[in-house]
Order: C-alpha cells, then structure tokens, then sequence
C-alpha cells in the first residue's frame, strides 16, 4: 500500500504541467544555441591566443563575435569586451572609474541590481568616496530633476543607473539621462542586462559610456557575457594574467560560450518584432484575468513598464506570503519574487521598499517574466493556482 501511494506521488510529480514564468531569472537556451555551442566545442577547440591553425580557428571566431555584437548595438568591435557576465563587468567598470579614472563620486539608486549597489558601497568604504543616491518616484522611476540637482555639484562623477529593472521592469530614459550626463561633463553607465537582446540599443545614437550585459537573460548560456566600453575612456583591467581582450581582461576566453552569446544574441533580435508583440500579448493578456479574477490586486510600477516583466501585489493577506512560492512550486508554476540572487533571503525586495509602504511590504508579492516560450495556457495555470491557494 505504502508503495503504490509512493508510485502515485512520483506520477503526480511526473505528470505535472511545468510553467516556466521567471525569465528576468535566467531563459531556456535555444536549441540552436546549443547546437552552435556543441560544434564549436567539438570542432574549434583550439586556444584563441594561439598561434597555429587551431588557435586561429578560435580567434577566427572571436573577432566574428565582438563584430557581430557591435553591429547589433552599432559601435565599434573594439569596444567590446567579453566578461562572464553582468556582475563582473559591473564590478570593473565602478572599480576602475575610482582606482584609475580618479572618479570622486558614484550617484546611483537604491534600486539598482546587487551588482551595483554592492559594489558601490565597498569602493565607499575602501576610497571613502562619496556616493549620492537619486530620488525615486512612487512607480519606481528615477527622479531625473534630482539627479541634474545632483550633478550641480562639480565633482568628477560617473552615474550608474540601470536600464530596465530586473524585479519591476520600470525602464530608464537612456537618451535622457545620457544628455544630463554629457551636460554635465559626467561618465554614465547602465547594467543593461534585462535590455540586451529584448529591445533596441544603438550607442551611436545614445552615447553611454558603458554598459552590460550576460547572455543567458536572452537565450544564451550561463556564465558569459559583455561589457561595452567607449574608446578612450581609460578603463584599466580588473583581472590581470595574459594579454587576452586587448590586455583588459586577462584568461583564456570561452570561445564555445562566446560563439553561443552571439547566436541567441542574434536570433533575438532577428525575431524581436514578432517576439515582443507576443509577449506583450501575453502580458496585457494576465493583466485582463488578473481584472477579472483577483480585482483588488495591483501593479508595482506601470502596466506600460518593459514588456516581459510584471511585478503584482495580491489581494491576499500577510500570512500567506512567506508560501507563497512554495504553493506555486508544488502546481508546478516558476516565478519569484524579486531577484533570485536573493531569493533565498526573507528580507524584503530592497527595490520595493523603495516603492511601498511597510504594510504594502509585507503582502504578497509575485515577479512574473516571459519569454516567447510561454503561451496563454501557462497564465490560465498560474490564475487557477492563485484561485486555490
């Protein structure tokens, strides 16, 4: 009997419809991202930095890479850098801006990814530079009249503000913000990691000094990514050892992770039209069932915020926040409720704390992000699971 109930339990578990709803987390790989990757691993192993035919095989590749990526966000292969992702590319651009560009201020937000906020506060403690945080507005925008108030005050700044917020999907002014910066004569970078890939960027157009990004937000595999570094800024490594990335970030580059970046870095924007009309569909569509089954719910943000993430307060009481997740993960449904580098914390989202009040805090809260994998049904599964929780 106890086997049968066991064997019951497994098919359930088995059997059970899986909803993938945190793509702001990390998305699926795209079968030709894996096919790309496993060829190049099996077929140009060679070390990029070699001289011999494999090696210039791997460089071959390389170089097609960095010119691929620079023609989507138009700027110049050279100023593109391969890191193994957002945060570390974050890390060396506040870094070196303090260490090597003599940088005296940081003005930043207190809804910033960990990345940057982290970091902000240990160049504060270990160069006891001065840090400024700009005002945010009640629907998590960034106050952009406080932030010129800021940059009244002549000091050697760069301004490190983020594109699309990971656990809200509030977007930034890029342009606007860039004239600020360039009015006043400042150093601007953006973690456009939540960005890269779902929307256009063209740094011709927006002249940002630096910005992110990590490729398995857009398809891609895990531990690779990008930074962007205008010419002539003067950044100087992080990482030193061999002469790899134009001696500006040292260790033998992962040409098969690379070669993977750029393919589902390109498939995404060959499908970004169709892409995010459908996501954008999807979305508009909860917002509708969340009307029409959970009227008392409501949006942290706007319903006009990036168009894959939503992030909801729902007409639930308190004591059912802390299981929430739990509940959902049992139906088999994925999402989160913030940023999953700190999903494992029971303190409040740090973004929403500057949003709501504390009573709003403590009520439950869901992060929902897509992908062009997800379909109606996935939010029919989702509404019904909310309604028997």
């Amino acid at each position: 009997m106890i086997f049968k109930i066991s064997q019951l339990i497994f098919l359930n578990f088995a059997v059970m419809k899986k909803v993938y709803l945190d793509n702001a987390s990390t998305t699926a790989m795209r079968p030709e991202v894996i096919q790309e990757m496993t060829k190049v691993m099996a077929e140009d192993f060679g070390n990029p930095s070699s001289t011999h035919s494999f090696g210039r095989n791997g460089k071959m590749i390389l170089e097609l890479s960095r010119k691929s990526i620079a023609k989507y966000l138009n700027c110049s292969a050279q100023e593109i850098i391969f890191t193994s992702g957002g945060t570390e590319a974050d890390n060396w651009i506040l870094r070196s801006a303090v260490e090597d560009l003599k940088v005296e201020r940081i003005i930043t937000s207190k809804i910033e990814h960990h990345a940057v906020l982290y970091t902000t506060l240990a160049l504060q403690s270990d160069y006891n530079i001065q840090v400024d945080y700009v005002n945010i507005n009640s629907d998590g925008t960034i106050d952009l009249t406080h932030l010129s108030n800021l940059l009244s005050d002549e000091k050697k700044t760069i301004v490190s503000l983020m594109h699309v917020n990971n656990e809200t999907g509030t977007v930034l002014d890029l342009d606007r913000v860039t004239t600020i910066c360039k009015q006043y004569n400042v150093l601007f970078h953006s973690d456009t990691v939540q960005s890269v890939g779902k929307t256009e960027i063209d740094l011709q157009k927006t002249p940002v000094d630096f910005i992110v990004a990590s490729a398995h937000k857009f398809h891609g595999p895990k531990g690779v990514g990008f930074a962007f570094v205008r010419k002539n800024t003067g950044l100087q490594p992080l990482i030193f050892g061999g002469e790899q990335e134009k001696g500006l970030r040292a260790g033998t580059e992962a040409v098969h992770q690379i070669a993977g970046m750029v393919k589902a870095l390109a498939l995404s924007y060959e499908n970004l039209d169709q892409d995010r009309k459908y996501i954008t569909d999807l979305k508009m569509y909860l917002i509708e069932e969340f009307e029409i089954h959970f009227p008392g719910f409501r949006i942290n943000g706007k319903k006009e915020d990036f168009y894959n993430i939503i992030n909801i307060i729902l007409p639930f009481s308190s004591d059912k926040t802390s299981m929430l997740l739990f509940s959902l993960d049992m139906k088999g449904i994925a999402v989160s409720r913030g940023s999953a580098c700190q999903s494992g914390s029971i303190k409040p989202s740090h973004v929403l704390k500057e949003m709501l009040s504390e009573n709003d805090l403590k009520l439950p809260n869901l992060r929902i992000s897509f992908s062009h994998y997800n379909t109606k049904e996935d939010i029919d599964w989702l509404i019904e699971s909310l309604k028997n929780i």
